[in-house]
């Protein structure tokens, strides 16, 4: 099979499928001669840029995914508020923030940091797919953990938790603008310098 003709299998499956496409799901198609991921996913974004293409391919929760640049993000939000996607409300979207950071958490941490009641929020998110249940905690009434899934990666646009902002950038947002709203001053109690490392030296499984 020519390179060429490699190259458009990949782009016809990145378009085919609505989940990030994996180096594993190309090895099912092509075995056994299968192709490098990366190196295709190179090519074809160089070819994107030459041609001056309105989309680009990005790694997104551990595997590829085509999606549009950045400058025709003012349409394509008035397209989709007209077209039922999915949308959060602020105390989703403090709920699922808190989550994200202080993961595995119960539900009684974050109700303690929001100061009300998220019982009804987390089951919302967990409709959604974009929490699940990890376990349950050590302590008294061995509550349950709850943690982000792929899910959440994938409607971020993140490839991994690492890729999220910084508490310590989050802070530096808050004081140099008071008024960017309750979903991210959620966590101004929250930061220390303890949370100023890197997402991977938080509790995270």
């Amino acid at each position: 099979m020519k390179d060429s003709e490699i190259k458009d299998i990949i782009e016809a499956l990145l378009f085919a499928v609505p989940e990030p496409l994996t180096q594993k799901k190309v090895n099912n198609v092509f075995d056994p001669d299968t192709p490098n991921l990366n190196d295709i996913i190179t090519t074809l974004n160089n070819q994107y840029i030459k041609e001056n293409h309105s989309f680009k391919i990005k790694k997104i929760a551990g595997g590829f995914q085509i999606v549009t640049r950045k400058r025709f993000e003012t349409y394509i939000t008035k397209l989709l508020k007209k077209t039922g996607r999915l949308s959060l409300s602020t105390a989703a979207m403090d709920s699922l923030a808190i989550i994200a950071y202080k993961q595995p958490i119960s539900r009684f941490e974050v109700e303690a940091i929001r100061g009300v009641d998220s019982s009804g929020v987390l089951k919302t998110l967990l409709g959604h797919e974009l929490i699940k249940i990890k376990g349950r905690d050590i302590g008294p009434g061995r509550p349950l953990l709850y943690k982000t899934t792929d899910r959440f990666l994938e409607y971020f646009g993140l490839n991994r938790l690492s890729d999220m902002p910084k508490l310590k950038e989050i802070s530096e947002l808050i004081d140099s603008d008071p008024t960017l709203g309750e979903q991210i001053s959620v966590f101004k109690t929250e930061i220390s310098d303890d949370n100023n490392e890197n997402i991977s030296g938080t509790k995270l499984s």
